[in-house]
């Protein structure tokens, strides 16, 4: 049996730093660290620990004798409770100072790698509303606020369409507004649930696995087309097409107008079959003239301006002249791989995603763009000897792996190319510290660059310049 953790209360612990995956850090007497998950650097406050472990206690802030001047109001009824912007409480120049720090931190301390001279992060121009997908998931048993359960009401309304509760599968919050994606995002929702209610459809138990609605996907484009996806568990054919009509004639203006039936015990839709009930079944993003094809299971930047941002970084640390030979890496829909081919000769996509490279081909053909290639495949696998005799040793190298970083065989496949420059876009610069100390001895870095995607939270995105050492 596993014993309990015994709880204990630090009295006036000044909070002096921001950490990793949004904590931030004060010290306890014995000078050991505690991670808090609401504080702000700054704070002085009273900490009850959660867990305890040899080298950190992790806890809760119970009580706050002084406040941060760091801190600002959150915009958010539901902050607090909803785990999705967790930095909303904390100044914005204030979180692009610590994931600067961040960054810095990892490339110096975990990749022990001398860095040039820092350009300051690049912030986002719109702080909220600036997502372009969001998922919802419907309940039959919604989270309910402390008010309620503290009330001798009897609660008749259950139903939920929002978010899970933090480190809670089974619970959800409902949402009365998300500051994330703009409108009409927040309408359709809202009208979705109160839709649904009124005609007594059921939301889904994810413990018993019951109920007709099961989750709600929305993606936006900066052209303004809309895709609404709804995930059904059971199939009820006539009150999915009485909701699915009322949203067509509620919201005219949804270009997509999607769903599935999807009866698994996980609500991934990647290997289930989207059905398009109304409009296309696909959406267009639209960046420098280009049109990328957008369907319910394609990945893509959720933050649409500050990819467009991204991309530029990323191809003018390229310093591409029109006669290079790039890969790109980890290549997605191949977004990157088309935002630099008009400056390229040619670019070679790889990516383990099929489904990802037939809509990048599908892409390329459509923004007439015949200078690129694109390969399906396990990286590791397929990014060996063969295939760089096959297309060509490249002059120079883009890399945008997912948050694990490269693996090794790739790494060590870069550095048997040796290209003559490197471009590492990293969503965890962490992992990217791991992987330029392997590359360290035959490049150095020259320029390096963070962006942030994702105002209100502590992720940031880096990118990195290598050039071969002489």
């Amino acid at each position: 049996m596993r014993r309990k953790t015994k709880r204990v209360v630090f009295e006036n612990v000044e909070v002096v730093d921001a950490g990793a995956k949004g904590k931030t850090i004060g010290k306890a007497p014995d000078g050991r660290v505690i991670f808090l998950n609401n504080a702000v650097p700054g704070d002085v406050v009273d900490v009850q620990t959660t867990k305890k472990r040899k080298a950190y206690f992790e806890g809760t802030a119970i009580n706050y004798h002084t406040l941060s001047d760091k801190r600002t109001e959150p915009k958010c009824e539901h902050f607090g409770v909803c785990g999705g912007c967790k930095w909303q409480h904390m100044g914005y120049n204030h979180q692009l100072f610590y994931k600067q720090k961040e960054v810095e931190n990892n490339l110096t301390r975990i990749g022990h790698l001398e860095l040039p001279t820092i350009t300051p992060i690049l912030g986002s121009e719109k702080q909220y509303f600036y997502r372009n997908k969001m998922e919802f998931s419907f309940s039959d048993s919604r989270w309910l606020t402390l008010d309620e359960v503290k009330s001798d009401k009897e609660i008749e309304d259950r139903n939920a369409l929002g978010f899970h509760i933090p480190g809670m599968w089974d619970k959800i919050l409902d949402i009365k507004k998300c500051h994330l994606q703009a409108d009409p995002s927040n309408a359709i929702r809202l009208e979705t649930k109160e839709f649904a209610t009124k005609n007594n459809m059921t939301f889904f138990n994810p413990r018993h696995h019951t109920g007709e609605l099961r989750s709600l996907m929305l993606r936006t484009t900066s052209t303004g087309e809309i895709m609404v996806l709804i995930q059904f568990f059971d199939d009820n054919k006539e009150n999915r097409e009485l909701l699915l009509n009322h949203l067509a004639t509620t919201f005219p203006e949804i270009t997509a107008l999607l769903y599935v039936i999807n009866q698994k015990h996980n609500d991934t839709i990647y290997d289930q079959d989207i059905v398009c009930f109304a409009g296309r079944d696909h959406i267009f993003e639209e960046m420098e003239g280009l049109q990328f094809k957008i369907n319910p299971k394609s990945f893509y930047q959720t933050n649409s301006d500050q990819a467009y941002e991204l991309y530029k970084i990323t191809r003018d640390f390229a310093e591409l002249s029109g006669d290079e030979l790039v890969y790109d890496l980890y290549t997605g829909t191949g977004t990157i791989a088309q935002f630099v081919a008009k400056k390229a000769k040619k670019v070679v996509g790889i990516e383990a995603v099929p489904e990802a490279i037939e809509d990048a081909k599908a892409n390329a053909e459509h923004n007439k763009i015949d200078n690129t290639v694109f390969y399906a495949g396990d990286m590791k696998k397929i990014f060996n000897p063969e295939f760089i005799a096959q297309n060509g040793t490249p002059d120079v190298i883009i890399t945008d792996p997912p948050r694990e970083g490269m693996h090794k065989d790739v790494v060590e496949q870069i550095l048997a190319i040796a290209p003559n420059k490197v471009v590492y876009v990293s969503c965890n610069s962490a992992t990217q510290a791991r992987d330029l100390e392997l590359m360290k001895d035959m490049y150095e870095i020259t320029r390096l660059q963070a962006v942030d995607m994702f105002p209100q939270t502590h992720h940031v995105e880096n990118v990195v310049l290598l050039k071969k050492r002489a």
